[in-house]
C-alpha cells in the first residue's frame, strides 16, 4: 500500500492520523470535508470501531456526512452538539501565524461556522500547503446565486482598493452549470496572487451584498499538523508557541495496512 501513495498523500495521511489521535472519548468534534479530511475521518471511524471511542461529530458537508455514517461515527447537527471540544480540518493555504484560506471543496461557510463554535481547531495539511503570504491559491467567496454578477462586479471594485495583486473573480463550475453548495449559493474564485491585508480583506468582503460568506479564516486556528512525504509530522501550537516534531512510523513499517481495503 505504501507504494502506492504519492509522497502528497503520504503527507495528508501521517498528518491526518495524528490528527485524529488527538481526539478524546466523549468529545463534540467538528469533521472538516476534503481530501485530508477524509483521511482524518477514516482513522476516527477505526478508533470507533477498533478503540470503542465515543464521540458526536458535527461534519461540515454532506459529503463528510455521509462518510462518517459508514463509518460508524455518531453524526449530530450543531444545535444539537451545541459548543464544540476540537474541530479537525485541512486547507488550501496557511501562513505562519495560522491563518488560512480554505473553501476548494466549497464547504468554507459551514467549516467556518463549525470551526469558531470550538474550543479549538486544528488544521491538518501536508507542507507543500504552507506559504509565506496567502493568495497563490484563488480565494473562495460564497455568493447568492441572485444578483451574483453584480456581486461579483462590486467585489472587484472593492478588490481595487485592496493589497492585492490580480482582481479577476471568476463563477466556479460543475461541468457546464455552476457550482452549487450545500446552502444552495455560488462560489466565486478570486485570483488575487497576493494578499498584503488578509484581515482587513475578509471584513471588506463581508461588507458586500450578495456575499455570504468568504474563504479567509483569521485568528481561528490553534494548531496545525503538517505532515512529510517520508512520515515525519510537525505540530505547531500558536497559542503556546510550541512546535513537535514525530516520526510517524519507523523505518519499513507499512502505514496504511489498516486502510489496505
Amino acid at each position: 500500500m505504501t507504494g502506492d501513495l504519492s509522497p502528497i498523500d503520504k503527507a495528508k495521511f501521517v498528518a491526518a492520523r495524528r490528527a485524529a489521535d488527538i481526539v478524546q472519548d466523549g468529545m463534540r468534534v467538528g469533521l472538516g470535508t476534503g481530501s485530508t479530511a477524509a483521511w482524518m475521518v477514516r482513522r476516527l471511524g477505526e478508533r470507533v470501531q477498533q478503540e470503542g471511542l465515543r464521540i458526536k461529530a458535527v461534519p461540515t458537508s454532506t459529503r463528510t456526512a455521509q462518510l462518517a455514517r459508514e463509518l460508524g461515527i455518531e453524526v449530530v447537527s450543531l444545535d444539537q452538539a451545541g459548543w464544540l471540544d476540537l474541530t479537525i480540518d485541512g486547507a488550501d493555504e496557511f501562513d505562519g501565524d495560522l491563518n488560512l484560506i480554505k473553501g476548494g471543496g466549497g464547504a468554507h461557510l459551514q467549516e467556518k461556522i463549525v470551526a469558531t463554535a470550538s474550543d479549538q481547531m486544528i488544521v491538518i495539511a501536508d507542507a507543500g500547503k504552507e506559504v509565506e503570504t496567502l493568495g497563490a491559491f484563488p480565494l473562495p467567496v460564497e455568493v447568492i446565486p441572485f444578483g451574483w454578477q453584480t456581486t461579483r462586479t462590486l467585489i472587484q471594485e472593492a478588490l481595487d482598493t485592496m493589497d492585492v495583486l490580480g482582481t479577476s473573480a471568476a463563477l466556479r463550475m460543475n461541468g457546464q452549470a455552476p457550482f452549487v453548495t450545500d446552502e444552495g449559493n455560488h462560489i466565486l474564485d478570486l485570483h488575487l496572487q497576493r494578499i498584503g491585508n488578509a484581515r482587513q480583506l475578509a471584513l471588506v468582503l463581508n461588507q458586500v451584498p450578495g456575499v455570504v460568506e468568504n474563504g479567509l479564516f483569521i485568528d481561528i486556528c490553534d494548531r496545525v499538523v503538517i505532515g512529510h512525504g517520508d512520515g515525519r509530522v510537525e505540530l505547531r501550537d500558536i497559542n503556546d508557541g510550541t512546535i513537535e516534531l514525530d516520526q510517524a512510523v519507523e523505518a519499513g513499517e507499512n502505514l496504511f495496512s489498516d486502510l489496505a481495503d
